[in-house]
């Protein structure tokens, strides 16, 4: 994360982007957030309210135009 702006496109260059990286790199971030918000001696509830928070809110997005019609639907 100590890439400046204009090292940005040296940098993409250097990405995986086959199928296999981009899995890859999910994975790696998967577990990443695992090891640091799950699987700690002294957890709590941050690390799953984290992942229900970001789901609500996908939901959310994901619906918005349905919940926008429906608001100014008139019921008569």
């Amino acid at each position: 994360m100590d890439i400046k702006l204009g090292q940005l496109p040296n940098w993409l260059s250097t990405r995986d982007f086959t199928p296999n990286g981009i899995l890859g790199s999910l994975r790696r971030g998967h577990n990443n957030y695992f090891n640091k918000y799950i699987n700690v001696k002294k957890g709590g509830i941050g690390g799953v309210a984290m992942i229900l928070a970001g789901y609500v809110v996908l939901s959310y997005v994901w619906e918005y135009d349905h919940i926008k019609h429906d608001r100014w639907r008139k019921y008569h």
